[in-house]
């Protein structure tokens, strides 16, 4: 449980919208309490989920900060998810 909280070093102290904070918090409280009444099934649910959270705010700080290498990234996908990811405006609509 200890190691799986440190992942809540890596998520964002601040979100664009509100409710964009109470999905993760949602997400932690679902862990938590799964984790806690032995339901680890559910609970890995949850931390998964958490993880992606992780990876599409470091996708989005990628997109935010190097738009180009952003760019360069999308050769490969068809048009209409490439201009979907491009034209994306937070984290949770990857």
């Amino acid at each position: 449980m200890e190691e799986a909280l440190e992942l809540g070093n890596y998520l964002p102290l601040s979100f664009k919208t509100r409710s964009e904070q109470d999905y993760l918090r949602f997400l932690w409280e679902a862990f938590e309490s799964n984790y806690e009444n032995e339901r680890y099934q559910f609970a890995f649910l949850a931390y998964h989920m958490l993880t992606m959270s992780f990876v599409y705010f470091n996708i989005w700080q990628i997109k935010q900060t190097e738009p180009d290498d952003f760019a360069k990234a999308m050769i490969g996908f068809n048009k209409d998810l490439e201009k979907e990811l491009m034209d994306a405006t937070s984290p949770f609509t990857f």
